[in-house]
């Protein structure tokens, strides 16, 4: 349902032909001829005033004048949000699943959401997550004006914030792959909620990438923190079901980094394009603020197979932003196995003996590159420097590549 940094009312015009059969009075009704580029005139008005509902969407009954509400109208036009339940919705490739309270859309993979190697990259899973949890909001019925907040939210002028999220990923997809993602929400203790989600592909059935997250409400006037009203709660708990994508017994915890790490960038600046509905930076931006730090040979070399995200504040428009990388000496990597410390102190220990266990058949290829990065994006002011966020990654080895290689 929305984001940390994060994550109107709908109605359909009348249109009737000018020789239109069985419709209004339209001499009677004095509307006024729109005619569009260059094609047979149309008549179009509308009412906020005399909204009916036809299969739970906003719609109109019958027609007034233009200049009447005329903002309104417009903007109900354009967006046309249900204000009932729907099962299906054409447009987005979507349909209610999970006994009635889960959500599954089709993707298709597209050209600029992949990188080099023609695989999805990972702030593009990410963007995909978050659309499709605010499609399963739209098709509820319960969404308002805002960010995937709900009508008792608007009310209660607040917006959602993700705390945390967690996100594992087995396969990328490719570009042009048709993908299946299921979505579901359920209870996070008394004030938060949980969302999960599963991608598939669709021809294959083959499980890419599986999430969850946590998410709480925000006042969108004084940025704080809220208990979940009871309208709300009301609003969102038909919806909850206890299943999960990632079972979290124990969730890890990210040390802060301090200024000694390894990688640092101190001149993130953010740019318009990176605000969203809610005027935070949208959380996807902070994912590449993130890798930009790790080296790039490494990612030429390594998928992201896990990503911990654990928000602390919002990050505004005037922002500058400092990102801190850190390896951690938890493991190398032989032939896409991980081993443990005392491998990697020994072989750390002595340059050659890598050579000398490959020499006698006991290793393959080794990479002495750490398979985790601990990360933290902060405010980089000249007092302190408050957290932003708090990261963990995990990475494998690629194992093929899909990149184009000319003749």
């Amino acid at each position: 349902m929305p984001s940390f940094t994060c994550t109107a009312s709908s109605c359909h015009p009348i249109w009737c032909s000018s020789a239109g059969k069985g419709g209004p009075d339209l001499n009677k009704q004095r509307l006024p001829n729109v005619e569009i580029n260059g094609g047979s005139k149309r008549y179009w008005a509308w009412s906020s005033e005399t909204l009916s509902h036809v299969s739970g969407v906003a719609t109109l009954s019958s027609a007034t004048s233009v200049a009447q509400n005329e903002y309104i109208a417009k903007q109900q036009l354009r967006q046309n949000i249900p204000t009932k339940k729907q099962f299906v919705d054409s447009h987005r490739q979507g349909v209610i699943i999970e006994g009635g309270v889960g959500y599954r859309q089709t993707v298709v993979i597209r050209s600029y959401e992949v990188g080099p190697d023609k695989t999805a990259t990972v702030e593009s899973i990410l963007n995909l997550l978050q659309e499709t949890a605010l499609n399963h909001v739209w098709m509820s019925g319960l969404l308002s004006n805002g960010f995937g907040a709900t009508h008792g939210m608007m009310k209660n002028n607040l917006i959602w914030v993700v705390s945390r999220m967690h996100v594992k990923v087995d396969h990328y997809p490719i570009w042009g792959e048709v993908v299946e993602i299921d979505t579901w929400v359920g209870a996070s203790g008394k004030n938060g909620m949980r969302r999960d989600w599963l991608i598939r592909g669709q021809a294959s059935g083959i499980v890419f990438a599986k999430a969850t997250s946590t998410w709480v409400m925000m006042n969108q006037q004084t940025r704080r923190l809220s208990k979940m009203p009871k309208e709300v709660r009301a609003e969102l708990a038909p919806w909850f079901i206890e299943k999960k994508a990632i079972q979290e017994d124990d969730p890890e915890k990210i040390v802060k980094l301090d200024n000694k790490a390894t990688y640092v960038n101190s001149d993130l600046k953010p740019k318009r394009g990176d605000l969203d509905m809610n005027h935070h930076v949208n959380n996807v931006k902070y994912v590449g603020w993130m890798l930009e730090t790790i080296p790039e040979d490494f990612l030429e070399t390594h998928h992201l197979s896990s990503i911990i995200l654990e928000y602390r504040r919002e990050c505004g428009s005037s922002d500058i932003v400092q990102s801190l990388c850190q390896p951690d000496d938890d493991g190398i990597l032989t032939d896409g196995i991980q081993h443990d410390n005392q491998v990697t102190n020994l072989i750390s220990g002595f340059p050659l003996a890598s050579e000398i266990l490959r020499g006698n058949g006991l290793l393959g290829s080794v990479s002495l590159m750490p398979l985790r990065y601990t990360h933290l994006l902060q405010l980089n002011g000249e007092s302190q420097k408050e957290e932003i966020l708090r990261g963990r990654t995990t990475w494998k080895k690629k194992i093929i590549s899909l990149s184009f290689q000319p003749n």
